[in-house]
């Protein structure tokens, strides 16, 4: 492509990814973006460094979440006095496993027993790590947190809607191949015509050719059909064998490509958008083990400071220190006791701190109660056996579905072993499906995220045996998964709530960026130390 000094028409990179978003779709245009270094990376720049004098100060940190340990972690080691208040009897925070012989109890009462065998477990919180969350790395490095591949895009997971191929589900390699290959097709009849000659210059228009063939599997006529072109990324009716073409055969047969009409009746390229999001691109982690080995790696470092069992319930400050008053949660008549200390790091999520009295100015409480919580539903299931991987090849990765359940993720460790194994039966995030499912005692949740995942995975009846389900507007300690900012509200409070206010300062992942991202609560945590190290050196 030539700029506006030499012969030829010139198009400049975001009209070409205007372009290529119209006709190709948003994956597409994603794709484009990546490749032309428009994505975004993580602002961490490694440890921070706390020099100066705190002459003894005391900090009261409340919560022991990633934000919290983070704090303490650093604020130690730069000589402050540190005490941390948590509500639950762990660490973590939402960094959370449940495994077999754990309990839980939500809102309403209900108590849960997890009865995965020895080895299986379920993250209900987080559960992949994106490559450029450096800081979150960077910890499970300092840590020593290990850490293997989360599989986001399996090509041989599916892609299913209910009312599309007669409610069978397609592989995801199908849908994205045949979906590429016939707009490539239909892009390279445009570009043959002339029909770009006004946004790509002649030399332009031969490469693009080119690359379409390539980009979409299309033959010498560029076009998209069956051959053994588009069978080497589609998938074969039959693949290549080895021996003599007599008995099973060893000549490869192609697939029949899907109609693009089909496709696009069906919708389901409205899921291939995930696998370009920057958030979702190779290569992702998850710590060996789960995702609570983070909290655990953070809780060996900082434990010793942690109050279990503080269910807070008024924070205090004047010009002399911060006083937070705070119950034993499983002892709610016991008498209240006291915690004091210099200053206040306070990363107990928005959604529970809009109802603790807390003393702060009229900006910083505006903004705290103007952050609603995320709903969302995720519910582990144990089957006897790995079905996915011994009947259908599926090995990690994620399916996508239009019922209620919304996505399948199939374990990403302990890959072609017999015996049993936990894959996420649903996850459901926001809507009225979350809501629906929250209503429900979790042993519905559970059948019900049975019977829906029978039409994707016939084998679900028969293999069975036990699940979880944990609904985040039910979970005691956050009433939500995520803090759900509105673009209006960010532009009007997210300054506000970031500002220390007197003694006291907010972290977490909802005073960051990065919402429902273990990164943003780090992110947050570290700049949050930083100002107030800053506050208190200078004071």
């Amino acid at each position: 492509m030539r700029d506006g000094s030499g012969s030829g028409t010139a198009v400049s990179r975001r009209d070409l990814l205007s372009l290529i978003g119209t006709v190709a779709g948003s994956a597409a245009m994603y794709q484009a973006t990546a490749s032309l270094g428009f994505a975004a990376d993580s602002g961490y720049r490694g440890p921070i460094a706390l020099s100066g004098d705190v002459r003894g100060a005391s900090v009261l940190i409340l919560g022991a979440g990633l934000a919290g340990m983070t704090a303490a972690f650093e604020l130690r080691k730069a000589g402050y006095n540190v005490a941390v208040l948590e509500f639950n009897l762990r660490a973590g925070g939402r960094n959370w496993t449940l495994r077999g012989g754990d309990t839980y109890t939500e809102l309403g009462g209900f108590t849960q027993a997890c009865e995965f065998e020895a080895g299986q477990y379920f993250n209900p919180g987080p559960w992949r790590i994106p490559y450029h969350h450096r800081a979150l790395l960077d910890y499970c490095k300092r840590l020593n947190v290990a850490l293997e591949p989360f599989v986001e895009l399996n090509h041989n997971a599916y892609l299913h809607a209910a009312d599309a191929f007669g409610g069978r589900p397609q592989r995801i390699r199908e849908i994205k191949a045949d979906f590429q290959g016939h707009v490539a097709e239909l892009l390279a009849k445009t570009t043959a015509q002339g029909k770009l000659d006004e946004a790509v210059s002649v030399e332009d228009k031969e490469r693009l050719l080119q690359a379409l063939r390539s980009w979409g599997a299309l033959d010498q006529d560029y076009a998209y059909k069956k051959n053994l072109i588009s069978a080497r990324v589609r998938g074969y009716a039959k693949g290549p064998g080895g021996g003599l073409d007599g008995g099973v055969g060893a000549a490869p047969v192609a697939g029949e490509p899907i109609e693009l009409a089909d496709i696009l009746k069906s919708e389901l390229w409205e899921y291939l958008r995930n696998f370009s999001q920057l958030d979702f691109q190779t290569t992702l982690f998850q710590p060996t083990g789960g995702m609570d080995m983070i909290g655990k790696a953070f809780a060996n470092e900082v434990g010793d400071l942690i109050r279990y069992d503080a269910k807070v319930t008024r924070i205090a400050q004047d010009d002399g220190g911060v006083t937070v008053t705070y119950v034993d949660p499983k002892a709610p008549a016991s008498p209240p006791q006291l915690a004091k200390a210099d200053w206040c790091f306070c990363t107990i999520p928005l959604s529970i701190l809009s109802q603790i009295p807390i003393d702060v100015g009229p900006r910083m409480k505006a903004a705290i109660d103007a952050v609603p919580y995320a709903s969302a539903v995720k519910i582990g299931l144990q089957f006897t056996r790995r079905f996915w991987e011994e009947d259908e090849a599926i090995y990690g990765g994620i399916s996508y579905t239009d019922l209620p359940i919304r996505q399948i993720a199939y374990p990403n460790s302990g890959l072609n072993r017999r015996g049993r194994g936990v894959l996420l039966g649903a996850y459901i995030f926001e809507g009225s499906n979350a809501y629906e499912f929250a209503a429900m005692p979790p042993a519905e949740r559970v059948a019900r995220a049975v019977a829906l995942g029978a039409q994707v995975h016939p084998q679900y009846p028969a293999e069975f045996e036990n699940g979880v389900a944990v609904a985040w507007q039910r979970v005691p300690f956050s009433l939500g998964c995520a803090g759900y900012w509105t673009e209006k509200a960010r532009a009007e409070h997210y300054g506000d709530l970031c500002q220390i206010d007197g003694r006291i300062v907010l972290a977490g992942e909802h005073a960051s960026n990065l919402p429902a991202w273990q990164e943003g609560a780090i992110l947050s945590s570290l700049d949050a130390v930083t100002r107030l190290h800053h506050r208190v050196v200078k004071t």
